[in-house]
C-alpha cells in the first residue's frame, strides 16, 4: 500500500482550514434557524399563547429585568425565564449554547473593568497589578451581566416559540409602523438567502481548488468572494423587491392564520404587566 503523499496531506489541511470550516459554520447557522422554526411548532406553554399577548408579556418581563434593583429579584426573573423555557420544551443547555455563553463573554468584557474602577469597600487586591477589587464594583458587574442574561433569555424565548411571520404580524397589530415591519421581514429573508448563496459559492470554489494556496491567495479569494456575494445580494434584492411590488406587497403581513385571544392569554398579560408596576412600587 502506498503511503499518502505529503503534498496531498497539506492540500487537504489547507482546504479544511480555508473552506470546510466556513462551510460548516454556515451549515450550523442554517440548521439552528430551521430548528427554531421546528421549536415554535411544538406543543408547549409559550407556543400556545397568542403572539400579540406573548410579545407584550416578554417586553414587560424584559422591562422588569431592567428595572430590578435587587440581585434576588433579578435571580428570580432569571429562574422564571428558565422555567418558562423548560415548560416550552427548550432545554437550559440550548439556552446556554445560543445566548448565555455569548452574552456572558460580550457583557463580561464590558463589565470587568468596573470591579476595580468603581470605588467602594475593598474585598481583594490583584497580585502584581495592585488593583483593588471593590464590593460595589462586583455588584455593578453582577447587575450588568444579570440584566443582559435575563433580557436576552426572554427575547430568545419569544423568537424560539413564535414563528417569525407571527412576530411581525403581532408587531403590526400593536401599532408598529409598517416600514419597520417590512425592514425586519426583508432583513430576515435576505440573511438566509445570503447564507445559502455563500454556501453555494464556497462549495463551488472548493470543488475547483487543485493545489494548495498560501495565505495571500486565500485572503484574495475570500475578498473576491465577499465582493461577488455583495454584488449578487444587490441584484437579488432589486429583483425580489420588484417581484413583490408587482404582486401587491405594500409592507403589510398577511397570514392565513388569524389570532384569537383566550382567557389564559389575558391572564398571562395581566401578570406580566403587573410585575413592572409591583417592582416600581416596591423600590420607591
Amino acid at each position: 500500500m502506498c503511503a499518502p503523499s505529503p503534498v496531498v496531506g497539506r492540500h487537504r489541511q489547507s482546504r479544511r482550514r480555508f473552506a470546510d470550516r466556513f462551510a460548516d459554520d454556515l451549515t450550523r447557522a442554517l440548521a439552528r434557524a430551521f430548528d427554531a422554526e421546528a421549536t415554535s411548532a411544538q406543543r408547549g406553554l409559550l407556543q400556545g399563547l397568542d403572539p400579540r399577548f406573548k410579545l407584550v408579556s416578554m417586553l414587560s418581563l424584559i422591562l422588569c429585568a431592567v428595572l430590578a434593583q435587587s440581585l434576588t429579584l433579578l435571580a428570580g426573573l432569571f429562574l422564571l425565564a428558565v422555567a418558562l423555557a423548560t415548560l416550552s420544551g427548550i432545554s437550559p443547555a440550548r439556552l446556554g449554547q445560543q445566548v448565555w455563553l455569548a452574552v456572558l463573554i460580550f457583557t463580561g468584557v464590558i463589565a470587568l473593568p468596573s470591579i476595580v474602577i468603581v470605588p467602594g469597600e475593598p474585598v481583594w487586591q490583584v497580585p502584581w497589578l495592585h488593583w483593588t477589587v471593590t464590593l460595589q464594583g462586583l455588584r455593578s458587574a453582577t447587575f450588568l451581566i444579570g440584566r443582559a442574561e435575563t433580557s436576552a433569555t426572554f427575547a430568545l424565548l419569544l423568537v424560539l416559540t413564535t414563528p417569525w411571520m407571527h412576530v411581525l404580524k403581532a408587531m403590526r397589530a400593536l401599532g408598529v409602523p409598517v416600514v419597520v415591519v417590512a425592514i425586519l421581514g426583508m432583513t430576515h429573508r435576505y440573511i438566509f438567502v445570503l447564507l445559502q448563496t455563500a454556501m453555494q459559492m464556497f462549495e463551488a470554489r472548493r470543488s475547483r481548488i487543485m493545489a494548495p494556496m498560501d495565505g495571500a491567495q486565500r485572503r484574495s479569494l475570500v475578498m473576491a468572494a465577499a465582493g461577488m456575494l455583495l454584488a449578487k445580494s444587490f441584484q437579488l434584492s432589486s429583483e425580489v423587491h420588484l417581484a413583490m411590488v408587482s404582486r401587491g406587497y405594500r409592507g403589510e403581513v398577511h397570514l392565513l392564520h388569524d389570532f384569537h385571544a383566550r382567557w389564559r392569554d389575558w391572564c398571562v398579560l395581566l401578570v406580566a404587566l403587573s410585575l413592572p408596576a409591583a417592582i416600581l412600587w416596591s423600590q420607591r
